[in-house]
């Protein structure tokens, strides 16, 4: 590589890494935790259990656990209704003041879906707010849109360093930790060592990042384009007068595709639907297809299905994104293994941190353009 090229990469890896290290590291401290969320919510007592059932009982049917969400909340109106996957004797039901209600208003409580006696709220507790300050720096979408610009650098800095790490790692061997030079140089071995390792995960969980960041901009763009679509040929119909049982809607939904359940119901007037419909999204029961939903549109007033079609290529990417992101497709050990290479990252950030701290403390204001790095090299 020629030697202006080596230093043209090298400013674009000093830069990405020096404004999104901050922020990086953030990520990752706030992440790791978040990798064992459910391990530690019910090591707090803050995660719903079902009541033990007797063998052969029957499931509540889906009206009496809305009509208990109701009396739970008195005033309110239901949103939504979902399935959890992997704990099937739970239900969880969303109540708001209005069925447009904003997110943050709404009170998401468990219900056993057998008996269907509330089993208390949903998604409280410390993981809550460790879950706002890496997603959107309790800022909402402006802080979402922001973590995703730094996720975006970050990504870049991957890029350059790994374009930079031959012509300067070339005469080593790889992985060789100098033990008889500075500690400077030692601990710039390690955080080459450790980048390279963690290089291909970082740039799958920084993307898929980035992915979730533009949760709602995509939902917008499905809601305005496909969606619209869907509900074409009912615009100027009046809205339901009275909603039909909830147990009709989620039975046609199921034949519309034997090989598909229902993971969530969503109410006529939510953001997933129309003022007429519900929404039943459906779900397979495999690893990966019980990530890719399909939406099927009821009629509120009938439940006869009004409209199916897949989801556009934009959110699935979105739906995969979003479980790979924290290691949920492989149950505890892949959660490990996630929790190895966030730390080894975090070692990898911050010892890029230290090295253009220190290099920089020796030389003023000499320019080193590899120094930097979260993912970068030395010499």
């Amino acid at each position: 590589m020629k030697a202006r090229s080596v230093r043209v990469w090298a400013i674009v890896h000093r830069w990405t890494s020096l404004v999104s290290t901050v922020f990086l590291l953030l990520l990752c401290l706030t992440g790791l935790p978040l990798i064992f969320h459910h391990e530690i919510d019910e090591l707090l007592g803050y995660a719903p259990k079902p009541q033990t059932i007797a063998a052969g009982k029957e499931k509540a049917t889906i009206d009496r656990i809305a009509g208990a969400a109701l009396a739970s909340d008195p005033g309110k109106v239901l949103q939504y209704i979902a399935w959890d996957k992997d704990e099937p004797g739970i239900v969880i039901a969303y109540t708001n003041h209005t069925v447009d209600g904003k997110p943050d208003d709404a009170a998401v409580r468990a219900f056993d879906a057998y008996s269907a006696e509330p089993l208390g709220p949903v998604g409280t507790g410390p993981m809550l707010a460790v879950l706002k300050l890496h997603t959107d720096l309790f800022l909402g979408q402006p802080g979402k849109l922001f973590l995703g610009s730094m996720g975006l650098l970050f990504l870049i800095a991957i890029v350059s360093g790994v374009v930079l790490y031959w012509p300067f790692t070339r005469r080593l061997d790889f992985g060789a930790l100098r033990q008889g030079k500075s500690k400077r140089i030692l601990w710039l071995d390690w955080h080459n060592l450790l980048g390279v390792i963690t290089v291909a995960w970082a740039f799958v969980v920084g993307g898929t990042g980035v992915i979730n960041t533009w949760a709602e901009p995509m939902l917008d763009q499905w809601r305005v384009g496909e969606l619209a679509s869907m509900v074409a040929a009912y615009t100027g119909r009046p809205q339901p007068s009275h909603l039909v049982s909830l147990d009709r809607i989620v039975a046609n939904a199921k034949k519309v595709d034997f090989g598909l359940d229902v993971a969530f119901i969503a109410f006529p007037g939510t953001p997933f639907t129309s003022p007429r419909h519900f929404a039943a999204f459906m779900r397979g029961d495999k690893p990966l297809t019980s990530r890719l939903l399909r939406p099927v549109l009821l009629d509120g007033d009938t439940a006869e299905v009004a409209s199916t079609r897949d989801l556009p290529f934009y959110l699935k990417a979105l739906f995969l994104s979003q479980p790979l992101h924290f290691g949920d497709y492989g149950g505890m050990p892949l959660k490990i293994v996630w929790a190895l290479l966030d730390g080894f990252t975090i070692v990898v950030i911050g010892s890029g941190l230290y090295l253009y701290l220190v290099r920089r403390s020796k030389t003023g204001h000499r320019r080193d353009y590899l120094s930097t790095s979260a993912y970068g090299v030395n010499t």
